[in-house]
């Protein structure tokens, strides 16, 4: 007995069915398309939003200081921040660049005195082979900087785009925040406000923080390393206090050329190097990181290591220097959202005083 075939309507429902799956499949696709080509610029906005972040804390310490109205302290904040670097920069930017100069024509010699040291010690040609490994791969970067010059040009376009769009962002950011609420939809309203209001200050918390363990770090590794008799103690101490930003990896890539150029003044100084990085880093682990997470959001370290690594991956230098507060907005909205909003589970947000 043959089945009767379906009726039009049927046929109907099921084509326009289907053609709305394929629709919305191909829509996906194609933002999710969209976001992976536009990553970078993605990651320049982000980088305004944080440096917005930073002048509407400077901004609002300033109101309630003066009684200004909020542009002009605006103003006398960004003038402040660019007084502050143009400041350091007149006082020990010939200090540093000689300083760095020294780091780099140091690096060579101090590699060849510890490939002489491991073959004092007798460890053998694997260990020797990792070290013309990294050597080579010194050489290697600095045959590309002429490349790295001209992307540097690049960089401080972006550098001036991302400036001046967190001065409009920190101008009025209740305008953009308004702007936002209303594309979502009226009763995803609230939870988005509240997890805007979130992010903000955990955001700002890490920020205060940060900054904080980095001046802590330079100003320890600088002394430290002048104390030691490490040549470039402070651009030493500077590159420590930079990359204090990026969480787990940076103290690494900061002992490093540190260890090499107190090779050249004994092993025994690279010892107490190695011992200077690791005292310093129990003091920022055990001190200075819970301080941070304090004023922002309790991330866990494994989080933290691997959203490093995946930004890197994704957004290349720019997302592994914003990875830690990438980390903490999306890890504050996860909580928010998905956790209390869509799940239901009462929980502690991160960030909330």
């Amino acid at each position: 007995m043959t089945k009767p075939p379906a009726p039009a309507s049927d046929r109907s429902y099921t084509i326009g069915r289907v053609a709305a799956i394929t629709v919305t499949v191909v829509a996906i696709l194609g933002v999710a398309w969209l976001l992976v080509e536009l990553s970078g610029f993605l990651m320049l906005i982000f980088g305004a939003l944080v440096l917005a972040a930073i002048f509407d804390a400077v901004t609002r310490r300033v109101s309630m200081l003066t009684r200004m109205k909020r542009g002009y302290s605006l103003a006398l904040s960004v003038l402040a921040v660019l007084a502050i670097f143009a400041g350091a920069f007149a006082l020990f930017g010939t200090q540093l660049a000689g300083e760095f100069d020294t780091i780099r024509d140091s690096i060579p010699p101090a590699v060849e005195q510890v490939r002489m040291f491991l073959d004092r010690i007798g460890l053998g040609e694997p260990a020797r082979d990792l070290l013309d490994q990294g050597s080579s791969d010194i050489s290697a970067l600095a045959a590309r900087a002429g490349g790295y010059a001209l992307t540097a040009g690049s960089g401080i376009a972006n550098l001036v785009l991302v400036f001046v769009a967190a001065i409009f962002l920190a101008s009025d950011p209740a305008v953009y925040r308004r702007g936002l609420l209303l594309l979502m939809p009226r009763r995803a309203e609230a939870p988005v406000a509240a997890a805007l209001d979130d992010a903000s200050r955990g955001l700002r918390g890490w920020m205060i923080g940060q900054a904080v363990s980095s001046l802590v770090v330079a100003l320890l590794t600088w002394v430290g390393l002048a104390a030691l008799g490490v040549p470039a103690s402070g651009g030493l101490g500077l590159i420590a206090g930079l990359l204090d930003v990026i969480p787990m990896i940076g103290p690494i890539i900061a002992g490093v050329p540190a260890v090499l150029l107190a090779f050249t003044v004994s092993p025994a100084t690279a010892l107490w190097t190695i011992g200077l990085f690791l005292l310093i880093q129990q003091l920022q682990g055990n001190f200075l990181q819970p301080m941070i997470q304090k004023q922002a959001v309790n991330v866990p370290p494994a989080v933290l290591l691997f959203a490093v690594v995946a930004a890197g991956l994704l957004f290349g230098f720019l997302g592994v220097l914003l990875a830690a507060p990438l980390t903490v907005v999306i890890y504050v909205l996860v909580q928010r959202l998905y956790v209390r909003t869509l799940l239901g589970k009462e929980i502690e947000i991160a960030g909330q005083d």
